[in-house]
């Protein structure tokens, strides 16, 4: 699951980068997103694997909504982290919210026992607010870091999270 918010206003910032990851894997796998209830759906083989690609038209404060009916015992969520540097990609299983609405919705709903594939946007300058940052275009080093993390995903579902941690969470 990527997480992000639909429509064109947020397409291109900082708190849809989950989103442009699955349009990634979508397009490196041929997926083709349809509607599905409270999420956009995307079929795609990963090798011997199926896999679906989601992004909630939830919003993103209430992306946990999004997965009722859906089965989420492998769920990999793609999401920003401003505690992360720019452009920097990191996987963790487990976790809290960190102050991030969409995983706060998620854990609410799911639990915390879930992967996650951090991708860094740091924090705003001063005097910026959190809200105005994260719904800012993203900077070119996050742009660089979308096909990392879905590399990064991709690796999760091909190896495991521990092997993936291993090889993306090594500072550079």
């Amino acid at each position: 699951m990527g997480l992000g918010n639909p429509g064109r206003s947020y397409e291109r910032t900082r708190h849809n980068v989950g989103f442009l990851v699955a349009d990634e894997l979508a397009k490196r796998h041929g997926g083709s997103w349809r509607s599905k209830k409270k999420a956009e759906a995307a079929p795609v083989g990963f090798g011997l694997k199926n896999v679906t690609l989601l992004k909630p038209t939830t919003y993103m404060n209430n992306s946990g909504v999004a997965l009722a009916g859906h089965k989420v015992e492998d769920l990999i969520v793609v999401h920003d982290d401003l505690d992360l540097p720019p452009g920097d990609v990191r996987v963790k299983v487990g976790g809290g919210a960190g102050g991030h609405n969409g995983l706060r919705s998620l854990i609410q709903h799911l639990g915390n026992d879930f992967v996650r594939v951090r991708i860094g946007i740091g924090r705003p300058p001063t005097g910026v607010t959190v809200t105005d940052y994260v719904l800012g275009r993203m900077d070119s080093a996050v742009k660089e870091a979308l096909p990392v993390a879905a590399d990064a995903v991709e690796a999760v579902i091909e190896s495991g999270p521990e092997a993936t941690m291993n090889r993306f969470n090594v500072r550079s």
